[in-house]
């Protein structure tokens, strides 16, 4: 709260000679003078808020550019997995349209008879 009436204070200072309309020459000029020790120490403190948004932006920009690497390879990865995919529905559907639907009956009825087999043999 303090900062804010300094700024109410410097302000009033700065414009202390203007009137409705008019300027009028004052006499106080000389005595609200700017303390400049004051004002290196305001611009410490900004040069240090500097460097660390400077530094958080370093930070930010990092992790961002590790960020983009690790989707770029995951895109990758689901680009060939999905080639992959696509060729074995390519041969599947190859081996399904060129067989027969007497072999493929064939093949499941084995397969189940099969099964029954070796389940009465465990038992």
């Amino acid at each position: 709260m303090s900062v804010f009436r300094d700024l109410r204070g410097n302000r009033a200072a700065l414009f202390d000679g203007i009137e409705e309309g008019g300027i009028r020459a004052s006499s106080s000029y000389g005595s609200h003078e700017i303390d400049e020790h004051d004002n290196e120490r305001e611009m410490e403190g900004l040069q240090d808020r500097v460097i660390l948004l400077k530094r958080l932006s370093g930070d930010i920009h990092e992790e961002v550019d590790n960020h983009n690497r690790m989707l770029d390879r995951m895109g990758n990865d689901m680009d060939s997995s999905r080639g992959v995919l696509s060729g074995t529905m390519d041969r599947f559907k190859m081996v399904f349209e060129t067989k027969s639907s007497r072999r493929m009956f064939t093949l499941v009825a084995s397969f189940v008879v099969l099964f029954l087999v070796i389940y009465y043999l465990t038992r």
